[in-house]
């Protein structure tokens, strides 16, 4: 029997706007650092490293996540790492992909149930003119979802098993009645260890056709 699904839950980074990891990996190559060292590091300081505070909105993106972030990587021998200038990096990609803003309206107007569950940042740092971009673009592109789950609102981040029942919950659905995409392997493992269907993104259109052939759906 085809299980039938009643929502989709987008991760936003990486999979609806552009790569935080593609950032992060160009910041290596141009600094010479090891390809994966930042992520590998994030990955090994949970749950009390700097990024994590940051994603559960105990730290806010500024001067004080810059210092413990850099001081990390400096433990690492990476002394000149400069964390304001990859953060940088990754706000300048974090532009909305288009197939995905048209998908997202095909599973709406299919009367799917279509979330984000993301994990971000509050920010202290951008200047008012880049501040105020960033937030319009913000409000638009949440303005598509019925709602939108963000770890530094919340105080939980993926993979914790919370954050996924509480986005089922706001949705009104349950965990086996979702479709959760996202770029981070452990995010989707979490995911899937409780009942979710999950895709993974590396290309956005194959994941599209993915997503697709489990809705039986054209949203390409």
């Amino acid at each position: 029997m085809t299980h039938q699904y009643k929502a989709v839950i987008f991760d936003l980074g990486g999979v609806v706007v552009g790569s935080p990891l593609h950032a992060i990996r160009d910041f290596e190559a141009e600094r010479g650092i090891q390809d994966g060292t930042v992520n590998r590091h994030v990955a090994g300081s949970a749950p009390h490293g700097a990024w994590h505070r940051l994603e559960r909105g105990e730290l806010t993106m500024g001067d004080d996540f810059f210092a413990a972030f850099d001081s990390e990587l400096g433990e690492l021998g990476h002394a000149d790492f400069s964390t304001r200038e990859m953060m940088a990096r990754i706000r300048e990609i974090g532009q909305p992909r288009p197939q995905m803003l048209e998908a997202i309206e095909r599973l709406k107007a299919a009367e799917l149930v279509v979330g984000a569950l993301t994990n971000n940042w509050t920010s202290d740092d951008e200047g008012a003119e880049d501040g105020a971009t960033n937030q319009l673009r913000s409000k638009a592109l949440h303005g598509r979802f019925h709602a939108v789950i963000e770890s530094a609102v919340v105080g939980l981040r993926k993979p914790d098993p919370r954050i996924y029942r509480l986005a089922c919950e706001t949705l009104g659905v349950e965990l086996e009645e979702s479709v959760f995409l996202d770029d981070i392997g452990t995010n989707l493992k979490g995911a899937r260890a409780l009942g979710m269907k999950t895709i993974k993104v590396d290309d956005p259109d194959e994941a599209l056709r993915e997503l697709g052939g489990v809705l039986s759906l054209d949203l390409l």
